[in-house]
């Protein structure tokens, strides 16, 4: 990164985090000396696998999709953000294949520019296979079918992980996130596996194993997120040292790491989740990997007898809540800011749906209220899974009793959300209002500039779409589209975002928000993300009609422009002011007319890529990695002072 980036992040920081940070650059020079040659643990002489549970039924359909994907692994197919990989039978981890570039393979792992493309390739297509969530699902394969092929295949991938990364050395030592996770996939690994004769020999027999995992609990508590870093990454570490602290108890150290990231765990979940429940980085997907991090480790230790704090639960109970709030009629949840498809714990087969699945799991452990939306989307493993591990003990004792909302919430007011939601005659039409804070802590790093924008969906199809993400690292120009103001469906003034952008994952001014009227059929909010002008704009949903008036106040002279994402599904005729919408539905065809307001010159665009002066326009991201075409009407010329109105009616 550049020194004005440092500088910028410098400037988000604390004294106790600088303070902080200057400990961590003396404690990586001092571990230099040994990267070369790694401590050896001294490993307890009893060592012993308890934490296993009795396999519970799963249904035939989850079984079946298992089956099939762990079949594709074992012909050595993967797909990775977009790319298919193929060489996943003796994978090489440093590895990134859609650049082709390989990370450094030997280097002390702190010296590594692993931001830089250029150098290391794509670090997520490194890091993802590394994350050893494929193996979870060949061990599951095998623990629910017997096939000795799955576990075979694990143990080659771990014998030749383990053998390739030796500790601190290479990208895989870098990102605590990273060694969270994998300590999460391990555990389940060791007791999925736990019917298989070789299993002892591949864990707590084998020196190299006892090497690797006591490495990654020494480095998660050494070099802890914090500060301004203290998002879902210190979550992933909290979660993973308590898993492996209370499933893997062969140390020393073991007793003090289990009791420390127990703590951390629940400091750092009520310090990310507001009371309402939703994620504090108003960042969908992250909601759903910090809740699925959170439930694992929180479960690994109540299987060990560890008393796990109410306070944890109560927050995961939220979160199963606030999910199922916040839920369109397909259970598809909003896609606002940040989303690199992570998952906390992987045991399903491809085509499991994400969010049924986790709304399942908090109906298991917590119970389900009369207003969650049914989840009848398929079945999963994880869920009988989890519950068994639950009830391997009292699963009772992880049941925390509180207030819950007896009606399902329209609006989350600590989140700034709110969802308006209409029956038509074909379907729900669901409205998300963007009234919040701009993402969490000062970095706010994976937030959007989208103050007061809104998603619309017809039977869980987007209309009005928020286009997603694409990328992180690399491709600036994109990340600034996906992440800026003219790529929500909301107003940009003068050119230029809601707040300011420091790097690409960091914000040097939030605009700030505030949420006049919120009810179940208008919402109202302003923000402040443009100095001396005020965007203001209210929504109201009457019946099969959604109306959009966007005002802007305040002195001075603002050029702006107004812009309406369409779904991918979505084609559009543009006449004038009047765009004419069909898409596909589950069982018709649909339609619905935008009109637009006449005060603009407004055009259409689909899929242009960037050029001289040019940002990209018209694309939508349906998962990281990947971006299609996609419609955006553009409207042009707006002025301080004007107010606008939008109208969008669905047919009825």
């Amino acid at each position: 990164m550049s020194p004005g980036w440092y500088l910028r992040r410098l400037s988000r920081m604390g004294p106790r985090e600088i303070a902080g940070r200057a400990g961590d650059v003396l404690r990586k020079r001092r571990w230099r000396g040994e990267y070369a040659n790694p401590r050896r643990p001294d490993p307890l002489a009893r060592r012993e696998f308890t934490s296993v549970m009795a396999l519970p039924e799963v249904p035939d359909d989850a079984v079946k999709r298992l089956v099939e994907t762990a079949e594709e692994l074992l012909a050595g197919r993967a797909e990775y953000f977009g790319v298919v990989r193929e060489d996943m039978v003796a994978p090489d981890w440093t590895l990134d294949p859609r650049t082709g570039r390989r990370a450094p393979a030997r280097a002390y792992a702190f010296d590594i520019a692993y931001r830089s493309e250029d150098r290391v390739g794509d670090i997520k297509q490194i890091w993802e296979p590394s994350r050893h969530q494929h193996l979870t699902v060949l061990a599951a394969a095998y623990a629910l079918t017997g096939d000795e092929r799955y576990a075979t295949r694990v143990a080659e991938h771990l014998r030749s992980w383990w053998a390739a990364n030796p500790p601190l050395t290479g990208v895989h030592w870098v990102s605590g996130i990273e060694l969270g996770i994998r300590l999460l996939s391990w555990v389940w690994v060791r007791r999925l596996l736990d019917g298989w004769p070789g299993a002892p020999g591949l864990f707590e027999d084998n020196p190299e194993a006892l090497h690797q995992i006591w490495h990654h609990q020494r480095w998660l508590a050494a070099f802890s997120s914090g500060g301004s870093s203290a998002n879902n990454h210190v979550i992933a570490e909290a979660a993973g040292r308590l898993a492996a602290a209370a499933a893997f108890p062969w140390f020393p150290q073991s007793t003090g790491w289990r009791a420390d990231a127990s703590r951390a765990l629940d400091e750092h979940l009520r310090a990310n989740t507001f009371g309402s429940g939703l994620n504090r980085e108003l960042a969908t997907e992250y909601h759903g990997l910090v809740a699925e991090l959170g439930l694992a480790g929180a479960l690994e230790a109540h299987a060990a007898g560890v008393a796990v704090p109410e306070t944890t639960r109560l927050v995961l109970l939220r979160m199963c809540d606030a999910l199922a709030t916040v839920v369109d009629s397909r259970l598809h949840p909003p896609r606002q800011g940040d989303a690199d498809d992570g998952h906390g714990l992987v045991l399903d087969g491809t085509g499991t749906h994400r969010w049924g699945s986790l709304l399942a799991t908090g109906d298991a452990l917590f119970g389900r209220r009369d207003w969650w939306p049914g989840t009848d989307v398929g079945a999963d493993v994880r869920t009988p899974l989890l519950a068994a591990l639950a009830g391997s003990r009292d699963g009772t004792a992880f049941r925390v009793t509180a207030p819950r909302p007896a009606l399902r919430p329209t609006t989350l007011p600590d989140a700034g959300m709110t969802i308006l939601r209409a029956r038509g005659a074909h379907g729900e039409i669901w409205c998300r209002c963007d009234g919040g804070p701009h993402g969490f802590g000062s970095i706010a790093a994976h937030a959007h500039a989208d103050a007061l924008s809104v998603e619309v969906r017809h039977d869980g199809v987007d209309v009005l779409a928020d286009p997603g993400t694409y990328c992180y690292h690399g491709q600036p120009e994109w990340r600034a589209y996906f992440r800026g103001t003219l790529g929500h469906n909301t107003l940009e003034l003068d050119g230029r975002d809601q707040s300011v952008s420091g790097g690409p994952f960091l914000w040097t001014r939030h605009a700030r928000t505030r949420v006049l009227t919120a009810g179940d059929t208008r919402w109202s909010a302003e923000h402040d993300g443009y100095g001396t002008a005020t965007h203001r704009r209210t929504v109201t949903l009457d019946g099969t009609d959604l109306r959009i008036t966007d005002e802007v106040r305040g002195d001075g002279e603002h050029a702006g422009r107004l812009a309406f994402h369409l779904g991918p599904a979505v084609t559009v005729e543009l006449t004038g002011t009047t765009a004419r919408l069909s898409w596909p539905g589950h069982d018709r065809e649909h339609t619905a007319v935008l009109e637009l307001p006449a005060d603009l010159a407004w055009s259409a665009h689909r899929g242009e890529t960037p050029g001289a002066s040019r940002p990209p326009l018209g694309w939508y991201s349906p998962g990281f990695g990947r971006r299609e075409p996609a419609w955006v009407l553009i409207g042009g010329e707006v002025r301080g002072g004007d107010t606008l109105t939008t109208l969008l009616r669905f047919d009825r």
